[in-house]
């Protein structure tokens, strides 16, 4: 299976946050702020990483995220995981 380059992980990543926090999936774009757009606290932020390592079958170290609060700089995470 050849790896899966940023913008299918971004669009995976968008996709799957708009349907766990309800948003509508045109809203959510690679640079946001998954906090303040999602409006969510970081105990739901935590939910997501866990059902993110869950989709692209990865473990993401705590060390790894710190700081992390757009969607494209996670994808740039779970990418380096993933390829």
């Amino acid at each position: 299976m050849p790896a899966k380059n940023l913008d299918e992980i971004i669009a995976e990543i968008l996709d799957l946050a708009a349907q766990k926090f309800r948003v509508p999936r045109a809203e959510l774009s690679p640079d946001d702020d998954f906090f303040k757009k999602l409006e969510i606290d970081s105990m739901q932020a935590l939910d997501l990483l866990t059902g993110l390592e869950r989709h692209f079958s990865i473990e993401l170290p705590d060390y790894e995220l710190a700081g992390v609060t757009d969607f494209r700089t996670l994808a740039e995470r779970i990418q380096a995981r993933v390829g």
